[in-house]
């Protein structure tokens, strides 16, 4: 990655982060955000307010944790990002959120299910529960990248959850996707049922995701002048 990428990488970064409250989906420093580089992984630094975070102060380490370029130690979390960089070719981008819905389900033990078919953003029919573990520790990347196999996004016991992408806006995306499941999730079984959609079902959906949207080579339409 080139230092134009690079910077353009870290304002990214920035961006993201800066509306992870806004968004709802952590409070204060909490939670994380990163992307991927040819040499490792850019980070947000631990301990830094996001309305205080600026392009160089996001840190750049590779898979080990040690740093490359900046001055701040990077967030407690790294070790998270890089296992999965590492186990997951197809994940450029990382948000570790904190949103109350699924952080509910996550202290409940409880997986989210295809209560709607947006769960399909997540890459699956459910979004798994990893075990808990202490921040930070090797044990808990270890679960993260077990209950992310198929999937674009994670609970995290008693703690949050992961969302990953082939960007960073990317994961930025379902996260906030999980988020919105697991309120519609909570308040069905608030109201008393919460049936998922069937398998079959969810294969559909899935199949209908690959092709939603406008295509990437589509070109914007042209105006042309109107005859006189």
């Amino acid at each position: 990655m080139g230092e134009v990428a690079k910077a353009s990488a870290r304002q990214e970064i920035v961006r993201v982060a800066r509306l992870l409250e806004p968004m709802k989906l952590s409070r204060g420093k909490s939670g994380n955000v990163s992307g991927r580089t040819s040499r490792g992984l850019l980070i947000t630094p631990t301990g830094v307010a996001y309305e205080d975070l600026t392009a160089r102060r996001v840190v750049e380490i590779d898979f080990d944790g040690n740093v490359l370029t900046g001055t701040l130690a990077p967030s407690s979390e790294w070790r998270i990002h890089a296992d999965i960089y590492r186990a997951r070719p197809d994940v450029s981008g990382i948000v570790h959120a904190h949103p109350p819905y699924a952080t509910a389900f996550a202290i409940a033990g409880i997986s989210l299910t295809a209560v709607h078919y947006m769960i399909a953003a997540a890459g699956g029919h459910d979004v798994r529960v990893a075990p808990y573990a202490t921040f930070g520790t090797k044990e808990l990347s270890v679960h993260v990248v077990r209950a992310l196999k198929g999937r674009a996004a994670c609970l995290m016991a008693h703690h949050g959850i992961v969302a990953t992408g082939a960007s960073v806006e990317a994961a930025l995306r379902v996260a906030s996707e999980v988020e919105g499941v697991a309120e519609m999730q909570f308040l069905a079984r608030t109201i008393g049922h919460a049936p998922a959609l069937s398998r079959t079902e969810m294969a559909i959906v899935a199949a209908k995701f690959k092709t939603y949207g406008q295509p990437a080579s589509t070109p914007p339409p042209r105006r042309t002048a109107s005859p006189r």
